[in-house]
């Protein structure tokens, strides 16, 4: 029996630890916090068709208790190093791991919306992201604004901190867009009366059913996409938001007084994965996220062989595509094992 270490305990370290199990390897999960799930935690319902977060979270949970994997909590990897085809892991507490093979599925991080500060983030009661209000969608969550009231005009500025040099992020986040779509089409179901207003420089719609949604969005749910960069928030006097744009496809300025507006926030790697590559001695794109050995062939491959990647520590990803990502993962660590 082969001894696996996966590090993060996020969707893709536990669907990894899962199918490595099922194979026969044993496997164990090293995770920061104390509970596993990453930032699935944070989210309520699941693009395109609105699934329950708490569905996905609960197939974790099931396959956390019934399979025989370990998970160390709340704890994190201090180095990797490779002595006599092993893997020898120091780990909090200054205890060591021995490990025939390493899978790391750091995850991502959220951008922080703090960086373009001409939005308010922070500074402006009613300025939100995209994770701020997936809490706030939740059954018990609280969407009025000032006074106690519900917002009547709501704005969502797609791509923040994605494609833009400012902030040094020039991919794409992929998952943004249907985002923004599924977002405003909760709220108009929770706010029937309000006006919703989504500005992007352009949409993306890559996945199945998403472009469906998108026209559904303004067809059924009467959601307004402008074409247009916004280019600074300010609150007035009453709380409420005054946002300047460029309606690009007019060329005109606009000027719109809002009740709440919504980052759509993207992703880039956290610092959980520029250590865990500190640590493996792998690679980094230049956009921060691992480095793969090859983009076509070998995806889960890091450059350093006996260590593999699972999920969006690569790049960014949807929920479907990081437990696909995973399995793949766990397929090729048992081939690699198996020549061995």
């Amino acid at each position: 029996m082969k001894h696996i270490v996966i590090i993060g305990g996020g969707i893709a370290g536990i669907e990894t630890a899962s199918a490595l199990t099922d194979a026969g390897h044993w496997v164990t999960v090293i995770e920061k916090e104390a509970q596993v799930g990453g930032k699935l935690n944070n989210w309520s319902y699941l693009f395109p068709d609105f699934t329950p977060v708490d569905k996905i979270k609960s197939v974790l949970q099931e396959k956390c208790s019934e399979k025989d994997f370990s998970i160390l909590h709340q704890t994190e990897v201090s180095s990797i190093h490779r002595k006599n085809g092993k893997f020898n892991i120091e780990i909090s507490g200054e205890h060591q791991l021995e490990a025939d093979a390493v899978v790391v599925a750091t995850g991502y991080e959220l951008f922080d919306a703090r960086r373009k500060e001409e939005y308010g983030y922070k500074i402006y009661d009613h300025v939100i992201t995209s994770a701020d209000l997936e809490q706030l969608l939740l059954p018990n969550g609280d969407l009025t604004v000032a006074a106690g009231e519900n917002p009547k005009r709501i704005a969502f500025v797609h791509c923040v901190g994605s494609r833009d040099e400012k902030s040094g992020n020039h991919y794409c986040s992929k998952v943004c867009c249907i985002t923004g779509v599924k977002q405003a089409i909760e709220l108009r179901k929770r706010l029937p009366e309000a006006e919703i207003y989504c500005f992007y420089m352009d949409l993306r719609m890559y996945g199945k059913r998403f472009e469906e949604l998108y026209r559904e969005a303004q067809e059924k749910y009467d959601i307004e996409f402008i074409r247009g960069r916004l280019s600074e928030a300010s609150e007035k006097i009453d709380k409420s938001l005054l946002i300047k744009a460029e309606d690009t496809l007019s060329g005109r300025p606009l000027k719109m007084n809002i009740d709440l507006l919504v980052l759509l926030v993207g992703m880039e790697a956290g610092k959980g994965t520029a250590s865990a590559a500190a640590s493996c001695g792998i690679g980094c794109e230049d956009s921060g996220f691992l480095k793969t050995a090859d983009s076509f062939l070998k995806s889960n491959f890091s450059e350093q062989e006996g260590i593999f990647l699972a999920g969006s520590c690569t790049a960014p990803m949807s929920v479907n595509d990081t437990i696909l990502h995973a399995r793949s993962a766990a397929q090729e660590v048992n081939n690699w094992l198996l020549r061995r």
